[in-house]
């Protein structure tokens, strides 16, 4: 059968495109008549570019496509898109069976990923639209995936398109980039990001989108009242750094299991940057802008710590955070960057 070797699908839900999304969406397929072979969609995190991914990928297999080139929604592929279990569509993310065949997530996307890819994409179209595969992240194919890309990437089979997503283009091999067409994401203004939380429920939106640097959807994430909890802890041992506590703070990042404590120390270590950040502003003599519950400890710390040393602490906050897929010891890691947080006082 022609889907025997093609890896389970994801079971993440299908999102419709956002409403910042929809002037770009449009404008792109309106050249669908000249769409790239291979698009890399590019910007930073939590403004939606899975979502504009997605929605590329239904808008190219829909059969019945609105005026605008947007998807209709009600077509047989579209129905199947939305479930999750459009023939034409393959996705490759950072999931893939376990030993018992469970979804779990893993670190890199290795070349058997890719080759499956290929596979896929030589295959003929169940719907006779088109085939469509999502490489997400990107700039986590690991060498001998990126070098497997290759061959797809310079001779695409007919009507076949590849859609690459990522938050790190400049981690992504020159070889692949040079072979994509590029489209930034669209970033939301700030009303626009404001209307949207609030249509999602969220109560104070202007306070999660300045953690978040405007980015929506992370501040949607942010707002769960576990995340603000954990992040006023840590909030108030940083605003004392003559108390604090590193082994005990360190401490929180345990609970849970290898995933939970992986997202504890992603979440911390931005929560330490933003920190970080705001002391250099207020140093300087701006205002806090990721932290502005803080700005009263912010503007007593920030007489204390010498600019350069900030700076080289924020210098590596930034290289930690890029090296968070493989945390062999997530307590260890927080445990070191509190250190050297006390350490500028």
């Amino acid at each position: 059968m022609a889907n025997e070797r093609e890896e389970p699908r994801a079971t993440l839900p299908w999102q419709p495109l956002l409403p910042w999304q929809l002037g770009a969406a449009r404008s792109a397929l309106a050249r669908r008549s000249t769409w790239p072979h291979a698009l890399l969609i590019h910007g930073p995190d939590g403004i939606g570019k899975h979502a504009l991914a997605l929605g590329f990928a239904q808008a190219l297999l829909c059969e019945t496509p609105q005026a605008d080139g947007l998807a209709c929604g009600h077509c047989p592929s579209c129905r199947y898109a939305v479930a999750g279990q459009h023939p034409d569509l393959m996705r490759v993310e950072l999931l893939a069976p376990d030993a018992d065949g469970i979804i779990a997530e893993v670190d890199t996307i290795t070349i058997d990923r890719i080759r499956t890819l290929t596979e896929f994409a030589q295959l003929t179209s169940h719907r006779q639209r088109a085939k469509v595969a999502l490489i997400e992240p990107a700039d986590r194919m690991n060498v001998p995936a990126a070098n497997a890309l290759l061959k797809t990437l310079e001779e695409p089979p007919p009507d076949t398109y590849l859609i690459l997503v990522t938050e790190q283009p400049a981690r992504v091999p020159p070889t692949i980039l040079s072979r994509c067409r590029k489209l930034a994401a669209p970033l939301p203004s700030a009303e626009e990001a404001r209307a949207w939380l609030v249509d999602q429920g969220v109560a104070s939106p202007e306070l999660v989108l300045a953690q978040m640097g405007g980015a929506p959807l992370s501040a949607l994430a942010c707002a769960d009242p576990a995340v603000q909890s954990e992040r006023r802890a840590w909030l108030a041992a940083l605003a004392r750094p003559g108390q604090l506590s590193v082994a005990g703070l360190a401490a929180r990042i345990e609970a849970g299991g290898r995933d939970e404590r992986k997202a504890r120390l992603v979440r911390a270590v931005d929560w330490l940057i933003a920190w970080a950040s705001d002391l250099a502003r207020v140093r300087a003599g701006d205002s806090a802008r990721q932290n502005p519950d803080a700005a009263e400890a912010l503007a007593r710390l920030a007489s204390q710590v010498a600019p350069i040393a900030l700076f080289r602490y924020h210098r590596q906050l930034l290289g930690e955070r890029a090296l968070l897929a493989h945390p062999l010891q997530p307590r260890l890691v927080a445990e070191a960057l509190l250190i050297d947080y006390k350490a500028l006082f």
